[in-house]
């Protein structure tokens, strides 16, 4: 009975303390923070010209971003399960505004390769975020909690793309960076003064900690499943925005970067899904809801490989692949906070270090496919990926049956 008390009484001050107005903030800082890794895609075109470069090049540019990002979560998001949360977000947004002027002010390819692993380094503060919002949310609204501070996070992914096409047409991709920049700073201050301070519950050294992942990776099948998954997904994801602005300021349309940008809106409607998603987990069995959603990914790219060139087929294929991807990440990581509540971080970090891996693979290759045989060899590419993804999804369950 005292038992029963005290955790109700628990689950009263997770609630107390996860106001719809936090969640709310939780989830629009995501956006924001998030959004650093994507500015470069409708730009790339633009940095290619300032640096006299041609596509393959700048394609290393989002390819050294996403690489940034999955060596800064297994180097930093670890941390959130021994140290308190609060102040290493904080720390990291102002971090990730110094990493942004120096690509805002690059003058040469290094440099901007450099600053641009810098921003992948240190924008890793969503990933913290999440895991946090997860740990206050009790048990029955944890798949809505994620959910919704999901949607604001791919939200900020799909946006980003809009906002710094447009910017970039209208004043340069520096200026871009330099408003980011700010962004970060001013976001560091709110979050320090709304964020309730998260302690940790493990005791651990941190050669302990990231040796303790290995012992999670080695345990947790779904784990491993879950992350597997992540990376062929996020990979199909990212062959395909990546080399969407040469496609489109290509001969068959003839964009410049704003129109590229605009592609992101189309998105939204793949984003707004994830909060649905997120209430589906917690009542649909979150392992089919993945299944059901590499299903949209590969259907995604037979649009895109089929009707590409038509701009109602892309837009199709758009919408699905958003939705596929990201509904996707929202059910595994359902799956994988219910595994070890007190490692959260550390499974988190195996899962979405594994995505951006993905992500960066599917960067440098699709920037390769479309330099060696054009879209079609994107769509092949990216929907190969996501069919990859679909045999581990399938495979892992047979064995069970």
């Amino acid at each position: 009975m005292e038992k029963h008390m005290t955790m109700a009484a628990v689950n009263r001050s997770q609630t107390e303390r996860l106001s719809k107005a936090l969640v709310l903030l939780m989830a629009i800082s995501c956006g924001l923070t998030v959004a650093n890794l994507y500015y470069n895609q409708p730009l790339l075109a633009e940095i290619g010209k300032t640096f006299d470069v041609d596509a393959r090049h700048a394609g290393l540019i989002s390819m050294l971003t996403q690489s940034g990002y999955a060596a800064g979560m297994f180097l930093f998001i670890p941390l959130g399960d021994i140290k308190e949360r609060r102040t290493l977000i904080s720390l990291l947004l102002l971090a990730v505004g110094v990493a942004l002027i120096g690509v805002a002010t690059a003058q040469s390819l290094p440099w901007i390769y450099a600053a641009s692993f810098a921003v992948g380094l240190t924008t890793v503060a969503p990933q913290m975020i999440i895991p946090l919002a997860a740990q206050l949310a009790g048990p029955q609204e944890r798949g809505r909690v994620i959910g919704n501070v999901m949607s604001g996070l791919l939200i900020g992914i799909l946006l980003a793309r809009t906002v710094s096409g447009w910017i970039g047409e209208l004043f340069g991709w520096r200026s871009m960076y330099g408003l980011a920049a700010l962004m970060m700073v001013a976001l560091a201050f709110v979050l320090w003064r709304a964020l309730p301070v998260s302690r940790p519950d493990v005791q651990l050294s941190y050669p302990g900690l990231i040796r303790s992942m290995g012992t999670l990776i080695a345990e947790q099948r779904l784990l491993r499943e879950a992350a597997l998954i992540g990376l062929f997904m996020f990979g199909s994801f990212s062959v395909f925005w990546t080399t969407l602005t040469f496609y489109l300021e290509g001969p068959n349309y003839g964009y410049g970067s704003g129109v590229a940008g605009l592609f992101g809106l189309v998105g939204l409607a793949g984003a707004a899904a994830a909060s649905i998603i997120g209430r589906l987990a917690d009542r649909v069995n979150p392992g089919t809801m993945v299944g059901v959603m590499i299903g949209a990914a590969l259907l995604s790219y037979l649009s895109l490989g089929l009707m590409g060139s038509r701009l109602a087929g892309l837009i199709v294929g758009v919408i699905l692949l958003d939705l596929g991807v990201q509904g996707g990440q929202v059910s595994n990581q359902t799956r994988i906070y219910s595994l070890i509540p007190e490692a959260r971080s550390r499974l988190n970090t195996v899962f979405m270090v594994s995505t951006f891996i993905g992500g960066a693979i599917g960067s440098s290759i699709g920037s390769l496919a479309w330099g060696q045989w054009g879209w079609t060899g994107v769509c092949w590419t990216g929907g190969g990926m996501a069919l990859i993804a679909f045999f581990i999804w399938s495979g892992h369950r047979l064995p069970r049956r």
